[in-house]
């Protein structure tokens, strides 16, 4: 099923032009469309009967101020809206019309458009989604051709929506983790550094005229603020360059990806959350995919980039490849050691009863209410932590400013 859309030959790139020309009743009417280049576009409007008289491509600028970017929620959303309309019996072509003229996102709204142009000119939707894999990956489009191809698409694109739903869940939830700390912490950086730039000098200008010997702590904090402000720049471009560097090392560099992964899942209290999201992300992608009658073997290899982290990916690849020569999936999954013994018993009780998907689905809601709880608490613990960070460091900049007051007062 992959290996028959891979070699399905691949679409011109299309543009998107702004048309006006005059219809059969010789009114004028003007819009957008997609299409290869002023030549193709001219030919569809001739084809739906309109004369067109100017076909411009859009600028660069007005794409660049269309809207908002499409986003893996947007695409979630519009799974579950596409689902509920075919299983309403509402037809294909005009669910796209409706999606696209309710989306308040411009970039969506073409996109809705211009798979509504494919499937009307006798693309199917799966190749028609296709045409656009920075929004819908290669498994999103298998499960919609496998629907297609099986004549059950209203019941896949249930399966998919409730599928995309999870994931987007299980991803905020895992965001959460990262994001409140981290938030938190570059608040702080940025508070210190505004108290060292602005406001430890005015006091640096105050304790000249003491003409005595500051205390060490003060001292110190006077020497952090010089140095903040004569070379800050460096550690800001330093730390930039960083930033930078480690991205494009991950990207770029598979060892460095792997070394990064793993480290990631043996972080303290953050690494069994990730684990547990990579197990939920296994089990429902793997329920949805052989639900939807994907065999075994190249369902695997879906799921494998499904799971988010490289560690769990090349042992599922290893895992596909054991299984295609015969072996049972929950002994190969016992060799791999890197799902919990409950993860494989219950695997291994859905090969006995042929209800693979039915258990997957079972230990994915339970390992996604893991991660939920995980969160939760780990919230809970982080925030008494990041008060006391953040009380350490702005109360330890005030006391060291008026460290040296409070000892002129004692002297007194």
């Amino acid at each position: 099923m992959a290996k028959a859309a891979s070699k399905k030959t691949a679409k011109p790139k299309t543009n998107t032009f702004h048309w006006e020309g005059t219809d059969q009743k010789g009114n004028r009417v003007k819009g957008t469309m997609s299409g290869a280049s002023e030549n193709a576009v001219k030919q569809q409007l001739r084809q739906k009967g309109v004369v067109p008289k100017s076909v411009r491509k859009e600028s660069i600028f007005a794409q660049m101020g269309k809207g908002a970017k499409i986003t893996p929620g947007d695409i979630a959303t519009f799974s579950r809206q596409l689902a509920t309309m075919m299983t309403s019996g509402v037809p294909l072509v005009q669910s796209f019309e409706i999606i696209g003229n309710g989306a308040s996102n411009t970039r969506f709204r073409e996109l809705m458009f211009k798979i509504k142009e494919d499937i009307e000119s006798g693309t199917n939707l799966a190749d028609a989604l296709a045409e656009h894999p920075q929004y819908f990956d290669k498994l999103y489009i298998n499960l919609v051709r496998s629907g297609e191809e099986s004549g059950a698409l209203e019941s896949l694109l249930d399966r998919i929506a409730t599928y995309k739903e999870k994931t987007e869940a299980l991803k905020a939830k895992i965001k959460k983790a990262l994001f409140y700390p981290t938030a938190v912490m570059i608040v702080a950086v940025i508070v210190t550094a505004i108290l060292l730039i602005y406001v430890v000098p005015q006091f640096e200008e105050l304790f000249g005229g003491f003409g005595a010997d500051l205390p060490a702590f003060t001292r110190f904090v006077l020497d952090l603020s010089d140095f903040v402000q004569t070379r800050g720049w460096m550690i800001l471009i330093g730390a930039i360059a960083f930033v930078a560097a480690f991205t494009f090392a991950r990207k770029r560099s598979p060892s460095f990806h792997r070394m990064v992964d793993r480290a990631m899942l043996r972080i303290p209290q953050l690494g069994p959350i990730l684990r547990d999201a990579c197990v939920a992300r296994f089990s429902r992608t793997l329920s949805t995919m052989f639900s939807a009658g994907v065999p075994l073997v190249e369902a695997l290899e879906s799921v494998a980039g499904a799971t988010g982290n490289v560690v769990y990916e090349e042992a599922i690849i290893r895992m596909r490849d054991q299984v295609a020569t015969g072996q049972q999936l929950n002994m190969a999954m016992r060799e791999a050691n890197i799902f919990p013994s409950m993860v494989t018993q219950m695997i291994a009780i859905g090969e006995e009863a042929g209800s693979i998907d039915t258990m997957a689905a079972k230990v994915a809601d339970f390992y996604e209410a893991r991660v939920d709880d995980a969160v939760d608490a780990l919230s809970s613990l982080l925030e008494p932590l990041i008060m006391a960070i953040l009380g350490v460091l702005v109360g330890g900049l005030v006391v060291a400013m008026y460290l040296p007051i409070f000892q002129i007062g004692s002297a007194i």
